[in-house]
């Protein structure tokens, strides 16, 4: 999709001559040589984190090796595109709980021009239909007995997806960006705090005698901090997805090897085929963009805010939030004092009230029209009808902003465009993983890359050094509602399933300057860990880092959901009294975002998890 916005300037003549490999022909590309860092250890707990400035590029991602591998590539004279693909192939190897080579991801673009939006999303086979989760008594199974085996396992389309984009954006050789993590799965890498903490409390991973195998040790306890562990069937994987491009993961033996496992599941077994596999394809959609105006102390400004389209909900909702609040009198109020023990200030009890409800909002509208595009039209002929402005001001009216006003504590969908609605809202449902990647190259190219496997550790069944993905269970396990009016998101052959995962990037109106690339994990609280971060750096002015710190929050179109330990008591028995359910509870969010500065950029890395940015 083409912005209402004029184009970035291409780097002058000094810029060029400061990074002579960036500025290699793209029919002459540089040798890329990888080299193996110092392997830091990452925390699992909240680590204070400065934020980092750079001048010429950035990357930001979940994993110290995974950040370095993407800036190596940089330095080289890659591109966003060609740092992205190293950055997944480590982060496959070092954070195998959320993403890897058998999952799927979004990727939103800035070519310096427009904002392209590429669709690697996990399909469900062909020989699935809409009863696939519903039990032998015609009722939803429950979620784990969904997800731990073969019956969860979608077509993964992520490495399809990043050979699409190299394609068209790629400067350095596709096989020269598996070279950081072959190297590192070859000789090994450090288990980290957080991988070590995740597999300690994890109850279903060792049912699977290969994980088991790789991830623990003979007594079955996981492999402690710092322990060297090496992935050579996953470095031969990675040689021929380097060789053969996708075709070496969806096509031959390792095809063969993800078939049999899903098929043969002795208690669960699913339906992927070896044609689901092949016949995968990748998709290039047009980027779904809104006008925002941030209202902030020192004045109004114009920004444009690009995302995925559906099958992802994170752009609409994030969107259908900030139009909402605008609505409203959330712009006047303060923040407020912090928690002891944690940097900087909190969102107020009556600014969360607006949010939260905002959020019901939001969500009650996911829950009925959202969904593949390929299967389900959108309300009105247009998802932006969704976005339009008179009608979130319409919908802004249920929110009850006065000093005493009472949450609607369960929001019910609008009516946008001229319709018939012909949907059931779909029924609540667990939402998991995934990982966030950000980068800027030299060249002034950015992107924002959500990409998962679903749950920790996915499906829980390794193959060939790779964990598979339970991202079927992002369908709704209902097909229809009890007068059997059908949901949108349910699962049908060959449909992908309708995702959190909001990367996002932003530009100033005016000028079409990149103002930040930002994401983030966390299932369905995804849309409010990137909200809260937009908020934070566009309306209260924070930098990137700042606005990652802020305590989680937000609501599913239930109870209000603040992290745990982060606000006040007099906040709570506040939001109480306006007759909303709170729950206190960890909001593990993995954010990481990049934002262009006067001299460069700067990076924000999540202190609830072990990322960081590098860059130069």
């Amino acid at each position: 999709m083409k912005p209402a916005f004029t184009s970035l300037p291409r780097l002058g003549s000094l810029a060029c001559a400061a990074l002579l490999a960036a500025c290699a022909s793209p029919g002459h590309p540089p040798a890329f040589s990888y080299k193996t860092p110092d392997q830091p250890e990452g925390s699992s707990g909240y680590t204070e984190k400065p934020g980092w400035r750079t001048h010429t590029y950035a990357v930001a991602a979940a994993n110290p090796l995974a950040t370095d591998a993407g800036a190596q590539v940089l330095k080289a004279g890659g591109s966003a595109i060609d740092a992205a693909i190293a950055v997944q192939m480590v982060l496959a190897l070092v954070e195998p709980q959320s993403s890897g080579v058998a999952g799927g991801a979004f990727l939103v673009y800035f070519n310096g021009k427009d904002v392209e939006a590429f669709d690697g999303r996990e399909t469900a086979p062909a020989a699935a239909d809409e009863r696939l989760f519903l039990g032998a008594d015609g009722k939803p199974l429950a979620f784990y007995d969904a997800v731990v085996g073969g019956r969860s396992v979608g077509t993964p389309g992520a490495v399809r997806m990043l050979e699409l984009a190299h394609r068209e954006y790629g400067r350095l050789p596709w096989a020269q960006l598996f070279q950081p993590a072959i190297q590192l799965a070859t000789n090994g890498f450090k288990v980290s705090a957080r991988l070590n903490t995740l597999l300690a409390g994890e109850p279903h991973l060792k049912k699977d005698p290969v994980a088991a195998a790789y991830f623990y040790d003979a007594s079955g306890q996981p492999w402690p901090v710092g322990h060297v562990l090496k992935n050579p069937a996953l470095a031969d994987v990675l040689q021929r997805i380097a060789t053969q491009g996708s075709k070496g993961l969806l096509e031959g033996e390792v095809a063969q090897a993800i078939v049999d496992k899903v098929r043969h599941h002795p208690a669960n077994p699913g339906q992927l085929a070896l044609t689901d596999l092949s016949g995968y394809q990748a998709k290039k959609r047009a980027s779904l963009c809104f006008d925002y105006t941030a209202k902030a102390a020192a004045g109004a400004k114009d920004y444009r805010i690009c995302g995925m389209p559906p099958p992802s909900s994170g752009t609409i909702a994030v969107g259908q939030i900030l139009g909402l609040l605008n609505n409203t009198d959330a712009a006047r109020l303060p923040l407020a004092a912090g928690v002891t023990g944690f940097s900087g200030p909190t969102p107020g009890a009556d600014w969360l009230h607006l949010y939260t409800e905002a959020s019901r909002l939001a969500f009650a509208d996911r829950g009925q029209f959202v969904a593949d595009p390929d299967f389900v039209q959108p309300p009105g002929g247009s998802w932006s009808t969704l976005l339009s402005p008179a009608y979130l001001a319409e919908r802004a009216r249920r929110i009850d902003g006065s000093p005493t006003g009472q949450s609607m504590k369960t929001a019910t969908p609008g009516h946008p465009g001229a319709m018939q609605v012909s949907y059931a809202p779909s029924p609540d449902q667990p939402e998991y993983g995934t990982s966030h990647i950000s980068i800027v190259d030299a060249y002034g190219h950015a992107l924002a890359m959500t990409t998962t496997i679903e749950d920790q550790f996915g499906a829980r069944q390794m193959v060939r050094g790779f964990l598979l993905n339970n991202e079927l269970t992002d369908f709704s396990f209902a097909p229809a509602d009890a007068a059997g009016l059908p949901i949108a998101n349910r699962v049908q052959p060959g449909k992908r399933p309708r995702s959190s995962m909001s990367p996002t990037l932003v530009f100033d109106k005016a000028t079409g300057q990149l103002v930040m690339s930002g994401g983030s994990p966390g299932g369905a609280v995804i849309i409010h860990y990137t909200a809260k971060t937009l908020y934070g750096v566009l309306n209260w002015g924070m930098n990137a880092q700042t606005a990652i710190n802020l305590p989680n929050f937000g609501s599913l179109n239930g109870p209000t959901l603040l992290e745990e330990k982060r606000f006040p008591p007099s906040t709570v028995e506040a939001l109480r009294a306006r007759g909303a359910e709170v729950r206190e509870q960890p909001m593990v969010s993995g954010l990481q975002a990049i934002q262009k500065t006067a001299d460069g950029y700067f990076g924000g890395a999540d202190p609830r998890r072990e990322g960081l940015v590098l860059g130069d």
